[in-house]
């Protein structure tokens, strides 16, 4: 009989979703409790579904954050190489970058937060060694245009390079620990103050 039977692809795009729905739940655990202490069977419970029904997506907590972290990093890389595909100069690079991380973020809230939280701790393992990785191709990204801004004269000449990245990393990422996606501040009026700030600083401007 026709339509009796549920196609291959139906199948796996139903599949696809729900797995799609236990990695967001996930993400959620371990950003609100952390990764260590969230169990399989908290994930299970939280998603209406008894733990072995989790591992027949999903062989283990481990799976779940590996997935969860790698998702958002790479789209974080996409977001940086299309800045470096645009060739603009260096504060408009800078600007842009700033912008695009506060993009990712509005996107993958719960993994930001993992990444800040537990990036240090999985990175002791050889399965997670591409976050340690991903954090130097990031710095490399950042301090090759604050190099070019100061060779153009854009920047000031005695600005310490991996100073001032570390300051732009700790302003933006950090954020997330207070963002509210649902307040009255979107990602784009911070992301746009971050940028005032960084290049403009506090003080008012002198008549």
């Amino acid at each position: 009989m026709v339509g009796s039977k549920r196609s291959t692809g139906d199948v796996a795009a139903t599949g696809s979703r729900r797995r799609a729905e236990l990695l967001a739940i996930a993400a959620d655990l371990f950003a609100r409790r952390g990764f260590v202490v969230t169990t399989v069977r908290e994930i299970a419970e939280a998603a209406g579904i008894l733990s072995g029904s989790l591992y027949h997506h999903f062989d283990s907590k481990e799976s779940m954050v590996d997935e969860i972290l790698r998702e958002f990093l790479g789209y974080q890389q996409e977001l940086y190489a299309e800045v470096l595909r645009e060739d603009h100069d260096p504060r408009t690079t800078i600007t842009e970058l700033v912008r695009r991380s506060f993009q990712a973020m509005d996107r993958y809230r719960s993994a930001v937060t993992i990444y800040q939280n537990e990036a240090k701790h999985l990175a002791q393992f050889d399965r997670f060694a591409y976050l340690r990785r991903a954090g130097n191709d990031f710095e490399r990204t950042w301090t090759k245009v604050l190099q070019q801004g100061q060779r153009d004269g854009v920047f000031r000449d005695d600005l310490h390079v991996k100073i001032a990245y570390r300051f732009i990393r700790d302003t933006v990422w950090t954020t997330v620990h207070w963002y509210n996606p649902r307040g009255r501040l979107n990602a784009q009026v911070i992301a746009d103050q971050h940028v005032t700030l960084l290049c403009e600083g506090i003080m008012a401007p002198q008549a």
